[in-house]
């Protein structure tokens, strides 16, 4: 008898199982990907803004496999992941030959807008067009939720790309000063999400820009999530390379340091560090974060 386990937030017990099996006999000639649509479509499987988990539901069949109870296909071809192999591309705004100077109360008031609706199509284009010009944060996707934003000065210069991607899966400094055990984790980390890359455009020169729109992208932040995703988010996280980037915009933006996780990325399974040790930086976004309501 299978027991009932939780994977990709989902309940699998033996009735789903016996599904999963059952489209495997009735379809041989199904790609994974069909496969994986099909069990999401079956079980209706959708986030609170009823889009369909189809990631998920790829990954879910990965994970069965892995335990033993399942045997799948071989696979066909890569994943249809529409930021594979994604071309730069070109920039729709001219680089300065020289940095741009400035104090900050020239450039306000600064404009940020969350680039996810149909309307931000160009500012979107931009934002992909900006994010690589720092080669040292070179960054081509990132995974689950995801919330982008592009900060312009009341001009419309672009100034800054904020992105926001998924919360890691664990991280001991975090958990702990949280107060997360496990199973708290797995409810909650939904409602947590992580400052995967932030750049200011290296050409602009400007005395505590960083720190504003830290501080503003506080202020819409979980609005933005419960607009995309059907749920808000409660606390902010990320990991600063140290030794490189001591963080005083973050300290400024009112995050808060706790600790120095050992450097393991999120694709390590081992526990050999493969990367530098990076700060863990957090910011609730309210005050009880730790028992807010929606996030249990």
């Amino acid at each position: 008898m299978i027991e009932t386990r939780t994977l990709q937030g989902r309940r699998i017990g033996p009735l789903e199982l016996a599904q999963v099996r059952a489209l495997l006999v009735e379809h041989p000639d199904w790609s994974r990907y069909r496969l994986s649509r099909q069990w999401a479509t079956l079980w209706d499987w959708r986030n609170p803004v009823g889009q369909l988990k189809d990631l998920a539901a790829r990954t879910l069949p990965l994970k069965l496999e892995q335990r033993g109870w399942i045997t799948l296909s071989a696979c066909r071809c890569a994943s249809p992941n529409r930021l594979r192999h994604k071309p730069r591309p070109p920039l729709e705004v001219p680089v300065p030959a020289v940095p741009i100077p400035g104090t900050l109360t020239e450039w306000l008031p600064l404009t940020l807008r969350e680039l996810s609706q149909e309307t931000h199509r160009a500012q979107r284009a931009l934002f992909d067009a900006l994010l690589p010009r720092r080669p040292c944060l070179s960054h081509r996707s990132t995974v689950g939720e995801n919330l982008q934003c592009l900060g312009q000065d009341r001009s419309g210069r672009p100034l800054a790309c904020v992105w926001f991607g998924a919360a890691a899966g664990q991280c001991r400094a975090r958990d702990q000063h949280i107060g997360w055990d496990a199973a708290t984790r797995q409810r909650r980390l939904s409602h947590l999400t992580n400052n995967t890359r932030f750049l200011i455009l290296p050409w602009v020169r400007v005395s505590h820009l960083a720190s504003h729109p830290l501080g503003r992208i506080t202020r819409r932040l979980s609005e933005d999530g419960r607009r995309k995703y059907g749920h808000p988010i409660h606390l902010l996280e990320t990991f600063v390379d140290s030794s490189r980037f001591p963080g005083p915009c973050y300290r400024a933006a009112n995050w808060q340091a706790v600790g120095q996780p050992p450097g393991r990325t999120r694709q390590n399974k081992t526990r050999v560090a493969q990367a530098p040790p990076k700060a863990a930086w957090l910011h609730p976004l309210r005050p009880d974060y730790r028992q807010a309501p929606g996030a249990s």
